[in-house]
């Protein structure tokens, strides 16, 4: 299997992936939340979230990747007096996510007993550019709970970056920026009531 290409810096991405063999990736609550705890702690240093949801055996995420210069180092997790460390390396992109994914199937392996990978292997990522498919991928990632019956509307499903784009409550989604692409929070709200053709998203993603 050809390997996709390193995230790029400053880049936009739609990254998604699904359980291997079409598994479930989050059995109960207490999975989404801790993914969620992880996806804070590996993904902030590297990248800006746009949208997201986490479906049972698959998710997607709108990020931009930071620009190089704005990526920090990777820090030992002990520093002790009189230790020389090698040079300092960057967190890298692409890695991060890797590991993100790594750390939560180690949890839920051990959680739930079983063994081997949990994932599809490499995680999927699309390169998003055009202005007009920002506004359908942002609508797309939140409507799939509800193209995928598990609510009626997508005000009604917890594990999606939906409620808290329209709250105003502190979180570290990009919610001011995503508000920008659909003009006004009103436009955003009317935008994701209307039915919208995901053929173009969902053709992108066929490999």
């Amino acid at each position: 299997m050809k390997h996709p290409a390193p995230l790029e810096y400053d880049k936009y991405y739609h990254i998604y992936n699904r359980g291997i063999n079409s598994e479930n990736l989050f059995r109960e609550p207490a999975n989404y939340e801790h993914f969620l705890r992880l996806y804070d702690e590996y993904i902030a240093p590297v990248a800006d979230t746009f949208a997201w949801v986490l479906m049972k055996n698959h998710f997607h995420i709108l990020v931009r990747i930071h620009a190089s210069e704005d990526i920090g180092f990777i820090k030992p997790k002990e520093e002790k007096k009189h230790i020389i460390y090698p040079q300092k390396k960057k967190y890298n992109p692409t890695q991060q996510f890797g590991n993100l994914f790594n750390a939560y199937a180690k949890v839920f392996n051990k959680r739930y007993h079983r063994t081997g990978s949990l994932f599809e292997s490499p995680f999927k990522r699309l390169i998003v550019e055009n202005e007009k498919y920002f506004k359908q991928l942002v609508y797309y990632i939140h409507n799939n709970p509800v193209h995928h019956g598990f609510c009626e509307t997508m005000a009604d499903y917890p594990w999606s970056s939906y409620l808290t784009i329209i709250s105003v409550k502190p979180t570290k989604v990009k919610r001011d920026k995503v508000i920008g692409w659909f003009n006004s929070e009103s436009e955003f709200c009317e935008y994701h009531k209307q039915k919208h053709d995901n053929n173009t998203i969902e053709s992108l993603m066929i490999e």
